[in-house]
């Protein structure tokens, strides 16, 4: 695995971080939706400091990251389950 040094820029602060090459769209993607939100944060809501608009985007996307763990935990249940009939439904037929 190759590793290069990136500088990712959140929240106006530079960060030099070493990360795989086949990682390095996706870290630079997740940098800018943090910004992205930040920015949009800043416009909607009043704060202090650049820390409460850290923390709002920190809860926003470990909320969605909550959620989206809760959906796919139900998916690989209900997949499971239809697993199980189509195999019974099979062993039926056999």
């Amino acid at each position: 695995m190759e590793e290069i040094t990136i500088n990712i820029v959140i929240a106006d602060k530079s960060y030099k971080l070493t990360v795989s090459k086949a990682d390095e769209e996706m870290v630079r993607k997740a940098a800018a939706m943090i910004n992205d939100r930040i920015k949009s944060y800043s416009a909607h809501y009043a704060f202090k400091d650049m820390q409460d608009l850290l923390s709002m985007t920190a809860l926003q996307f470990a909320t969605s990251t909550v959620k989206y763990e809760k959906e796919l935990a139900y998916r690989d249940q209900d997949l499971g389950q239809k697993l199980n009939d189509l195999n019974a439904l099979l062993s039926d037929q056999a």
